[in-house]
């Protein structure tokens, strides 16, 4: 019998194995043709996956989901299909973990952000939908040697910055500590070589030491009669690997490579013990660490000392109770695993907060890179102590201010801050904190809100996320306004009426792509910068043209003509017309091109274009139009940190003024700040005064001028 077949026939009885024995005998059908890199049958890959789900303890429901994880994307086997046969319980954990393979991207790093974030929204929904992952991605780093070794390197990276963050953030060490294992054989072959030989030419030496330091301890605990079990666990070679990294060591100067563990039954014997090791051996100092009394965000409790033997030898010692030495090696998986010990829901809630507040927030981010990259932050974050006034435990990134913890405490504390004290004493709101600070904020109900320059010294994602979504949430009438112009000012320069493009049945067309509930959405997005305008009207044009029997009759916008609003000295009957590179309005000293084709072309005496013509082909000009009579485009550069900063500035300057935008174009700088191009339709030379004076009011703004190229 097979592996599988076996575990299922010991872990799971009526029901439960049914559902199982019908998943593993349809996804062996499914998969019956296909193999894998190694040449051996693709079924190994399902049955190996659902055997590490089963040695966690999870239910059949996710074993199920496990054995079909891939007949979706890989086989004829459609959603409706899993549905029919095993439910939507199951057919929800394989959606949530089927690869985003139908949907164009515009380069692999995106589709890997999109992908991620799916796994993330699916994993708020039900977290197994993340464990099945990291064992489809465990069971794939172990036949990692049939792949070409940049497939390799780049896998192993991805697992490294992803996936073994999150296996440590939800508890589960057996998966975290073989995966970081794996990647370094593959990232760092040399180094992993090197540790392999190494640590085992000393083993014997090292298993005489740790049987005499396991000896000690038992005998401490039968004096003081407590049962517990004493026994030595080898540190993973990526944790040696990261210490002689980071501190510049070599590995004879690395003493703890095995811990010794103390598995006793109650809290109060875990520092009982605690104490009497401390007096037996003494502590090394800044290496004691009480992870009971504040436990680790993924709720590992234990503590943590470094003693030094009789012979002047280092070593670790962990002490634990047994409930708390099972969630340190299975972490949310024995909420499944001991089900006679299974914690409420309400403790379950509390290990997958940080995944639900983060998607709460995701709405909020630009794009799937920008949320990857801010979990990423969240996964690395080095851990940072401190506490309310009321001695509730916060955890923080290293490096955190008053407002990291303010959003902490809740995003309406840091919304409303004012300032901060630490230690009892006011303190500014960019001071750092330090473990073991007692912080209290202070709000303020009139507060308008947070300060946009915070960003520029907070370390929490979480913290950086709500402030933005904070702004995003107060302007979105603001970028509604925009997007819902910017649309129409696209619509009108193709000849075509918004009201007959953007119908209810064009935008549910679009929406589906797009996933907007709502135009007002929709032109939000496109206000705050999330999409561009031509990503909706190529999209609304394109339906236009496929679904709408009738033709359209194009009612193209045209502003007033100008081309009487000069005159230019020593020529008439020549066509007028005005330069699109300096856009020059009444009241800017302007001259007269002679052009070769299109008569005379009015530029602004200062348009470095007229630089280097010849002197013969300039003509003096002058404005002959008085202020009211034509609208002329003038077009502005903005300067910002943010792209979203400068659209806001420019939509409120405008609306403020009654300025239409007839375009506007975005880009990154080299620093990575944002540079907007926007045009205006307005009157005279002190309107585009006016306009500039008023973008360069706004504080989150660095420079604005006329544009001219």
């Amino acid at each position: 019998m097979e592996p599988i077949l076996m575990k299922i026939y010991e872990n799971y009885a009526g029901g439960d194995r049914d559902l199982l024995l019908r998943s593993y005998e349809y996804a062996k059908r499914a998969h019956q043709d296909q193999k894998r890199a190694s040449g051996e049958p693709y079924f190994i890959h399902p049955c190996a996956v659902a055997e590490i789900l089963v040695d966690l303890g999870l239910d059949a429901e996710t074993v199920s989901a496990a054995l079909l994880h891939d007949v979706i994307e890989d086989t004829p086997a459609t959603e409706e299909d899993v549905r029919r046969e095993f439910g939507d319980g199951v057919l929800s954990l394989v959606s949530g973990v089927t690869k985003l393979d139908k949907i164009v991207f515009k380069s692999q790093e995106e589709e890997e952000a999109e992908n991620f974030r799916k796994i993330f929204i699916a994993m708020a929904k039900d977290i197994r939908v993340i464990i099945i992952k990291l064992a489809d991605r465990l069971h794939n780093m172990r036949s990692l040697n049939y792949l070409s070794p940049g497939r390799q390197q780049r896998m192993s990276q991805e697992t490294l910055d992803i996936y073994a963050p999150i296996a440590g953030r939800l508890g589960i060490s057996q998966i975290k500590c073989e995966l970081e294992d794996l990647c370094l054989k593959y990232l760092d072959p040399a180094a992993f070589e090197f540790l392999v030989a190494n640590i085992h030419l000393k083993l014997e030496e090292r298993k005489r030491f740790v049987t005499y330091v396991v000896e000690q301890i038992k005998e401490i605990l039968d004096e003081s009669e407590i049962r517990g079990e004493v026994f030595g666990r080898p540190k993973h070679f990526y944790s040696i690997y990261k210490k002689m990294k980071s501190k510049d060591r070599t590995l004879d100067q690395i003493y703890d490579l095995t811990a010794v563990r103390v598995i006793v039954s109650t809290v109060d014997e875990c520092y009982e013990v605690f104490g009497k090791i401390h007096k037996k051996w003494k502590p090394v100092p800044g290496r004691i660490k009480d992870y009971i009394a504040t436990p680790k965000p993924n709720m590992y409790q234990s503590l943590h000392t470094t003693v030094v033997t009789d012979f002047g030898q280092p070593f670790e010692i962990q002490i634990r109770t047994e409930e708390m030495h099972r969630t340190a090696e299975y972490g949310i998986a024995a909420h499944w695993k001991y089900k006679e010990q299974r914690d409420n829901e309400t403790t379950l809630d509390q290990r997958i907060a940080w995944i639900r507040e983060m998607m709460e927030l995701q709405g909020g981010f630009k794009d799937s890179k920008e949320f990857m990259n801010t979990v990423k932050e969240e996964l690395y974050s080095t851990e940072l102590l401190v506490f309310t006034p009321r001695s509730k435990v916060i955890s923080l990134p290293e490096g955190s201010t008053p407002v990291d913890f303010a959003y902490a405490i809740h995003s309406e504390v840091g919304n409303h801050c004012t300032g901060a004290k630490v230690n009892g004493k006011i303190v500014p709101l960019n001071s750092r904190l330090e473990l073991g600070d007692v912080v209290e904020i202070i709000t303020s109900p009139t507060s308008k809100g947070p300060s946009r320059d915070w960003l520029k010294f907070i370390k929490s994602s979480s913290a950086k996320a709500k402030i933005k979504a904070f702004y995003k949430k107060e302007t979105k009438e603001e970028n509604i306004r925009l997007g819902r112009s910017m649309l129409e000012d696209a619509a009108k320069r193709k000849g075509y009426p918004l009201s007959e493009l953007l119908t209810p049945e064009s935008f549910k067309k679009i929406s589906e792509k797009l996933n907007f509930d709502t135009q007002e959405e929709m032109f939000a997005a496109i206000g705050y910068g999330a999409i561009t305008v031509n990503q909706v009207f190529f999209k609304l044009v394109d339906y236009f043209r496929k679904e709408v029997p009738q033709p359209l009759e194009l009612r193209p916008f045209k502003e007033k003509n100008v081309s009487g609003s000069v005159t230019v000295k020593g020529l008439s009957g020549l066509l007028v017309s005005f330069a699109g590179c300096c856009s020059p309005v009444p009241g800017d000293d302007i001259v007269g091109f002679v052009s070769r084709g299109r008569g005379v072309v009015i530029h602004r005496s200062d348009c470095p274009n007229m630089r280097n013509v010849e002197p013969e082909r300039l003509q003096p000009a002058e404005w002959t139009v008085r202020r009211g009579e034509a609208r002329f485009r003038a077009a502005v550069v903005v300067y910002a940190d943010e792209q979203g900063d400068a659209l806001s500035a420019i939509s409120q300057a405008t609306s403020e003024m009654k300025l239409s935008i007839t375009a506007i174009n975005g880009r990154s700088d080299k620093a990575g700040g944002a540079i907007v191009e926007v045009t205006v339709s307005l009157m005279s030379r002190e309107d585009v005064e006016v306009l500039i004076g008023k973008i360069k009011n706004n504080p989150r703004i660095r420079e604005v001028h006329r544009l001219s190229s």
